[in-house]
C-alpha cells in the first residue's frame, strides 16, 4: 500500500511536524499513484485498462497512461428491485452482458414483467452512454486478456460487484481491481471475487470516497470523451487532459 508522507517516532515530532495532507490531490492524482502499484503490468500487449464512468476514467486514463496500456470504458447499470433500487438483483454491462440473481429476484417477489421493465429501462440507459462516451468504437475484446478494472474509490461496493461479474462472463485471463481508496471492509470483499486487489489508502473511519479527495469534481460526458479520444491517437496529445 501506497503511504502518504513519513510515521514520526517521538510525541513532539508528531506535535511539531505539520503532516502532508493524506488526501488526493484529484482523480488524476489518484490515477498517478495507483499506477505505480501496478507497475509490473506495464507495457504488455494483453493489459486493458477499463475504467467505470463517470469518476474512474480519469483515474483509469493515467494508469493506462503510465502502463502504456489499452483505455476503455466498462459500463454497468445496476439493475434494483423495483420499490426498492437500491438491492440489486443483477446488472447489466457493456458487450450484452447480463446478469440475474434469483435469489434476490425470488425473496423480494420479482415478477417476469417487472424484470423486463427494469431491463428495458437500464439497456435504454446504457446504449445512451455507450454512445455518449465510445462513439462508433466497438466494445473491447475482453477473453484471453489481462483487465484491471479501475474505480475512483468503493464505499459499498456495489457497482464494482456487479462490473466484476459481467467481466468474468467474458473470460479475461486475469482480472484485477484497482482503486485509490477504499473502506477496509469494501476492499476486502474483493479477495475472493478477482485475482488481485489493489487499494491504496484505507483509511479508517473511511466515511465517503469524496472526503479522500481535495477535488472530487465530476468530470462530465464531455470530458470522458475526450479522454477515450486522446487514449485511441483521435484526439490530441494524451498527456494533455483539459
Amino acid at each position: 500500500m501506497y503511504q502518504f508522507g513519513e510515521q514520526q517516532d517521538s510525541a513532539s515530532a508528531r506535535r511539531n511536524v505539520v503532516r502532508p495532507d493524506p488526501r488526493f490531490r484529484d482523480r488524476r492524482h489518484a490515477g498517478q499513484i495507483l499506477a505505480r502499484q501496478l507497475e509490473r503490468f506495464a507495457d504488455r500487449p494483453d493489459v486493458l485498462v477499463l475504467g467505470l464512468p463517470r469518476g474512474g476514467v480519469p483515474v483509469a486514463y493515467e494508469v493506462a497512461r503510465e502502463l502504456g496500456a489499452l483505455l476503455d470504458v466498462f459500463i454497468v447499470r445496476k439493475l434494483g428491485v423495483p420499490g426498492y433500487e437500491e438491492l440489486a438483483m443483477g446488472a447489466i454491462a457493456t458487450g450484452g452482458v447480463q446478469v440475474l440473481d434469483p435469489e434476490v429476484m425470488q425473496m423480494a417477489s420479482v415478477t417476469q414483467s417487472e424484470l423486463d421493465a427494469v431491463i428495458e429501462r437500464e439497456q435504454r440507459e446504457l446504449a445512451r452512454r455507450e454512445s455518449a462516451f465510445r462513439g462508433s468504437r466497438p466494445p473491447p475484446e475482453i477473453a484471453g486478456r489481462t483487465v484491471i478494472l479501475v474505480d475512483d474509490g468503493l464505499a459499498t461496493g456495489a457497482s464494482m460487484r456487479a462490473a466484476v461479474g459481467a467481466l468474468r462472463r467474458q473470460e479475461p485471463r486475469l482480472l484485477v481491481v484497482g482503486v485509490p481508496v477504499a473502506s477496509r471492509a469494501g476492499c476486502r470483499q474483493f479477495e475472493e471475487l478477482v485475482d488481485e486487489i489493489v487499494c491504496i489508502l484505507t483509511p479508517e473511519p473511511f466515511h465517503a470516497v469524496g472526503l479522500w479527495y481535495q477535488d472530487f469534481s465530476d468530470p462530465s460526458e464531455d470530458d470522458i470523451r475526450a479522454m477515450l479520444d486522446r487514449a485511441s491517437g483521435r484526439g490530441t496529445d494524451s498527456r494533455q487532459i483539459a
